[in-house]
């Protein structure tokens, strides 16, 4: 087996730097998710086991979810032994210089039978940030400046603090080629990205479609990630954004029970006005 390292281009979530424990990617397509605590490692190879063998998810739905190779023991990234991982597809494999957003949807990000410090934990996280007004919330980015030649990412510290314009403003600047810098985004590559038959709009819908009747799982504190590729766009016959939507984190799934999981539905809904009006504009 090849040599693991960090992941070049992640956005959020617990990063394999500073001696702590992270996610490592083998450079050939795999990533490798080092198991949370508490159970929640457990309790996602379990969603991940279901999803993968439930014949009554949707091969076009299936496409949002990366593709799970089973679980392997591997060197942990913060150099405390061998501990068990995820393995998953490397969603941005193939990408050289893919400009990434990570949102978290829901206007809670608890659900019934949480602990009471595990509840106020995420009830403090949802009011301070954007999730209890829009019903989702940035969690992190890292966007291609071309002008500067280099990402743009902003600490989590000030994103977690993001309040409804600061998101809107974000989204547009997620779209634009002039440099980051400037106050007014130029939303150049909104239509290729967030628009067409294969944009990221196309993609939420479709995901939409699906969270009106399934009543499978309750994606608790699950985000859409989205990436796309900005140098194939600016480069005659490269290809196109190759834009991409994909649901991750799935550490808090429950079964759906025959109901519609309406947290995580409106969540999207709020979310998909948000590139339709960027679009419209």
């Amino acid at each position: 087996m090849k040599m693991l390292k960090d992941p070049e281009h992640q956005v959020a979530g617990h990063m394999a730097k500073d001696g702590r424990l992270g996610p490592l990617v083998d450079g050939e397509g795999r990533f490798f998710k080092p198991f949370q605590s508490n159970g929640r490692g457990e309790n996602e190879a379990k969603f991940y086991e279901s999803f993968s063998s439930n014949k009554n998810v949707p091969d076009h739905i299936r496409g949002y979810f990366p593709v799970y190779h089973g679980t392997q023991v591997v060197e942990a990234s913060n150099g405390s032994g061998k501990l068990p991982h995820i393995v998953l597809d490397d969603v941005v494999y193939g990408y050289s210089n893919p400009s990434g957003m990570d949102v978290k949807i829901g206007s809670r990000t608890w659900y019934p039978g949480v602990s009471e410090l595990y509840f106020n934990q995420c009830l403090k996280n949802d009011r301070e940030t954007t999730s209890v007004s829009l019903g989702f919330r940035h969690a992190g980015f890292k966007i291609f400046d071309h002008q500067e030649s280099r990402f743009w990412i902003v600490e989590y510290k000030v994103v977690h603090g993001y309040k409804v314009d600061d998101a809107r403003l974000v989204l547009r600047k997620f779209v634009s080629s002039n440099s980051l810098a400037d106050s007014i985004p130029d939303c150049a590559f909104a239509s290729e990205v967030y628009g067409g038959s294969n944009g990221i709009l196309a993609q939420l819908l479709e995901l939409k479609a699906w969270f009106e009747t399934q009543t499978l799982y309750h994606f608790s504190s699950c985000s859409v990630y989205m990436f796309y590729e900005n140098e194939s766009i600016l480069m005659k016959g490269g290809g196109g954004a190759r834009a991409q939507v994909k649901l991750v984190d799935f550490t808090h799934v429950l079964d759906g029970n025959g109901v519609v999981d309406h947290n995580f539905l409106g969540g999207l809904s709020s979310f998909i006005k948000f590139i339709q009006d960027i679009l419209e504009s």
